[in-house]
């Protein structure tokens, strides 16, 4: 599905494309904020594609390694996401308290 950090900005950050009406990002999505798309084993931001490589649930809380390539690099990142509630995840920065960033689930 579709999250972004405004929930009322879903329609300016993500698309609906093509005959098979794929989701996609809007040609400039970070004017409204960011988001990304979460598949079975990917997350897809405007310009990196992320493979989840591996992931742990803990009660409400998910713990992700994944592996991305932006074009110009790869890296691993590990992150948490909280679920705050059904439309609600909370992106949360290993060894960095208090940071976090809240995305909302997009009905496109």
């Amino acid at each position: 599905g579709a999250w972004a950090t405004s929930a009322d900005q879903c329609a300016k950050v993500f698309t609906r494309n093509g005959r098979t009406n794929q989701l996609g990002f809007t040609r400039f999505p970070g004017i409204y904020g960011s988001g990304f798309i979460a598949e079975a084993d990917r997350l897809k931001g405007k310009f990196e594609n992320c493979q989840i490589k591996s992931r742990k649930d803990d009660d409400r809380t998910i713990n992700l390694v994944v592996a991305c390539a932006n074009g110009i690099m790869l890296s691993k990142v590990q992150f948490f996401l909280k679920i705050v509630d059904d439309n609600t995840i909370s992106r949360q920065f290993p060894g960095i308290d208090g940071m976090e960033v809240d995305y909302h689930r997009c009905q496109i």
